[in-house]
């Protein structure tokens, strides 16, 4: 048992050694290829490429190139290309509007490669070249424009520059994606203060117009409802003395006394209304000339025969 044990625990030592050496081996003679994601593996012989493997995964070369592959480790190289989307962002392109005014053009793009080949050995900066090409078409793009050009046609001047890389981008294997011009800044310290001035005096112009147009809306409003308020109350006004006079006329065909009585009641109500002094006369008073103090102090009398009248 003791043997069975021993022996157990010598393969395992010689097992955990044996192993690595043997995978070790394997790596030197390229039996195998752990490809990652996004990420291409390009297999050159004598300068020449013999392949490339670009599906994540364990790989057996030889099953892609055939015998070949085994030569790969001493006659050849393996190169390790990344297919990862990348982003790069180029800040103050200098630039002239056709004003002559200086700005700063921010470009933000993305690229990722699509052809390892291309991308290894037809530029030798493929990189490099891909940045000075973006900034150059950017200033060329944007150079000489008129300046609202410049800061409201942001989408089709970005497809402009993505239109004039891509043919030398795809060359080096290069895939140019979303291309989008970020900023539009001035780049003259001077020029901005004074255009924050002058869109300072402008929004108060603006506020000061919207405030005055505003007061004149409410003015108009104000004198629209008076006129209005005060045409409805000669309406009714003039509607009081039509209605009183039609209820009174009705009355008069009915009975003429109860008539004479409203209007007494209403002469009466018009009387104490005006607040003028009120003499009273006892009704068996035969004799008067005059009431109140314009007569000298005291009532002025005279006779009256039966019948006649006590105001004239």
């Amino acid at each position: 048992m003791s043997d069975a044990f021993g022996f157990l625990i010598v393969g395992a030592v010689i097992g955990f050694m044996l192993v690595p050496a043997l995978l070790k081996l394997a790596t030197m003679f390229g039996l195998y290829a752990i490809v990652q994601e996004r990420e291409a593996q390009v297999f050159t012989l004598f300068g020449k490429v013999l392949g490339v493997l670009d599906e994540p995964g364990l790989r057996f070369p030889i099953s892609h190139f055939g015998i070949k592959a085994l030569m790969v480790p001493f006659f050849g190289k393996r190169y390790l290309v990344s297919t990862a989307l990348r982003q790069y962002y180029l800040r103050n392109q200098m630039v002239n509007s056709e004003e002559g005014t200086p700005m700063g053009v921010g470009i933000f793009y993305e690229t990722q490669v699509n052809d390892p080949v291309s991308y290894l050995f037809t530029n030798t900066n493929p990189e490099g070249s891909l940045l000075a090409n973006v900034a150059s078409s950017t200033v060329s793009t944007f150079s000489n424009l008129e300046m609202d050009k410049m800061l409201e046609d942001r989408h089709s001047l970005s497809r402009t520059v993505r239109q004039t890389v891509s043919p030398l981008s795809e060359r080096w294997g290069y895939q140019l994606g979303s291309v989008y011009i970020r900023k539009v800044a001035f780049t003259d310290r001077q020029m901005v203060d004074n255009i924050t001035e002058k869109v300072v005096k402008r929004l108060i112009q603006v506020t000061s117009a919207m405030k005055q147009d505003g007061e004149n809306r409410v003015g108009l409003i104000k004198s629209q409802t008076a006129f209005k308020v005060s045409q409805q109350m000669a309406e009714a006004a003039a509607t009081r003395p039509r209605i009183v006079g039609e209820a009174l006329n009705e009355i008069a065909k009915k009975d003429p006394e109860i008539l004479s009585c409203v209007q007494e009641v209403m002469e009466v109500d018009k009387l104490v209304q005006s607040g003028a002094p009120v003499d009273l006369v006892p009704s068996n008073t035969r004799a008067l000339v005059s009431l109140g103090d314009g007569g000298g102090g005291g009532a002025n009398l005279r006779g009256l025969r039966d019948g006649e009248p006590l105001f004239r």
